[in-house]
């Protein structure tokens, strides 16, 4: 398959085309079934002659390309329709009857507060362009087999890494704002966005590659599913007001692959995951994010959660000197003992190192319980049960050459031992709750 993305250079492109590559070269295997001969990679500074002979050799089409913070409005026009009508009067130039996929936008809508957006309507003439090329076939071709796939897509607010600051995402502005100490302006917290991953919009385009899109109609902003669910429970995403306590995000049923938008009665498509949140929420959430370094705090990020597809996105706007911080060690004649991350629901995890001869540990804890995972060096651990009369104690000879997790069990005094005359004892050290000085849970009690 020969892949053609204009708009490559942009936030979607890039993404898209990093990933194509990663299937192109064996890297990403979760599509056994995509085979990528080439990927054609068209913007600003290819050559006509680049887009017609790809327009001739493509076998799907992913039309990214569009202007959409011009000096004058009548570029809007010229950059979402007029390049449009290009590209498809250049695959008409060579019967090439290939998938071709369209980035709309919400705003494509005109309703709300998109009534008069210049932008949505140079958006909704490549709509209707697109659309015209598929009735076109349809009316003219003599088996269905010679008509295009047509996947028009409307996405919302679009944020991932590498989305460009202060142009036309409020995500990234804030992310970069946070990363790097810059000011920003919040208007009013509880305006709501719904907003679309980079990593969801490419799994989504993936799917085009595998006729497994998504089908729709639109009503105003409404998802239409061009077939109804199973489930009457899931036949709407589920939203939440601007006032909600928490981000939601909305799963739409999956729909399968259709042959055409036109006769299968979806003329659009849609990526079937958004979230919907607040400016408050994500200027909350950031504010946690950039406190990490102080608190030790890693944020709660359930899989699919926006906090950690949010996470992610702060990450890359880091700078070089933000990259890594220092971390508070505790030093003394027997190591050192260093807390290197904390978590709002399962504790904190540290490092500890006993110089050699060294013993540490020596207490007991009623509720809180440890692991300890020696990675370097020759050690001995030590328990017993205060409830044991007979004060039998239970020994493991651990190393950093065979690696396990030893329970420090509630009730047992404790401790670990460096046993080597030369090394340093290196331990991971979990806890299931952070560690409060005036509830310690840690009473003094030797093993022996």
């Amino acid at each position: 398959m020969k892949i053609l993305v204009t708009g490559a250079k942009g936030f979607v492109g890039r993404n898209l085309c990093a990933n194509l590559r990663n299937i192109q070269e064996g890297k990403d295997r979760r599509f056994p079934e995509l085979s990528i001969e080439a990927v054609y990679e068209y913007d600003l500074d290819s050559t006509p002659e680049q887009l017609d002979q790809w327009c001739k050799e493509a076998d799907f089409v992913f039309n990214l390309a569009g202007v959409n913070r011009p000096q004058n409005q009548e570029e809007f026009m010229k950059g979402n329709f007029g390049f449009a009508s290009t590209l498809l009067d250049t695959l008409k130039k060579y019967s090439n009857t290939c998938p071709v996929m369209l980035s709309s936008s919400q705003q494509a809508s005109l309703t709300g507060r998109f009534g008069n957006s210049e932008y949505g309507r140079s958006k909704k003439a490549g709509e209707d362009l697109f659309l015209d090329y598929e009735r076109d076939f349809l009316r003219n071709a003599q088996s269905a087999g010679l008509v295009p796939r047509v996947l028009i897509y409307r996405f919302p607010n679009l944020f991932g890494k590498w989305c460009r600051p202060n142009y036309n995402s409020a995500v990234a502005t804030f992310c970069n704002a946070f990363a790097n100490d810059l000011p920003y302006t919040v208007n009013d917290p509880s305006v709501e966005l719904e907003l679309l991953y980079i990593d969801d919009l490419v799994d989504e385009m993936l799917a085009c590659l595998e006729g497994k899109e998504h089908r729709c109609e639109f009503n105003g902003l409404e998802v239409i599913p061009a077939q109804p669910p199973t489930s009457s429970s899931s036949a709407q995403p589920s939203t939440t007001s601007s006032s909600s306590a928490q981000p939601t995000t909305s799963t739409l049923p999956a729909e399968g692959s259709v042959s055409s938008g036109l006769s299968a009665g979806g003329r659009y498509c849609y990526c079937p995951i958004t979230h919907h949140v607040t400016l408050g929420q994500i200027v909350e959430l950031l504010k946690s994010f950039a406190e990490q370094p102080r608190t030790l705090m890693i944020p709660e990020i359930p899989a699919g959660s926006f906090a950690k597809k949010l996470y992610s996105t702060y990450l890359s706007y880091l700078p070089y000197e933000k990259t890594a911080f220092p971390l508070k060690m505790n030093v003394d004649e027997r190591g050192s003992f260093t807390e290197l991350v904390h978590t709002h629901a399962a504790g904190q995890v540290s490092i500890n190192i006993s110089k050699p001869g060294i013993t540490k540990g020596q207490h007991w804890h009623n509720t809180k319980f440890e692991q300890f995972i020696v990675v370097k060096g020759h050690g001995l651990i030590q328990q017993r049960s205060l409830n044991d009369p007979e004060g039998k104690v239970l020994e493991w000879e651990v190393d950093g050459d065979h690696i396990q997790a030893v329970h420090m069990l509630p009730g047992y005094t404790h401790n670990i031992i460096n046993l080597s005359d030369t090394e340093d004892l290196v331990t991971v050290m979990y806890c299931n709750e952070i560690f409060n000085p005036e509830r310690p849970d840690t009473f003094f009690e030797p093993v022996k």
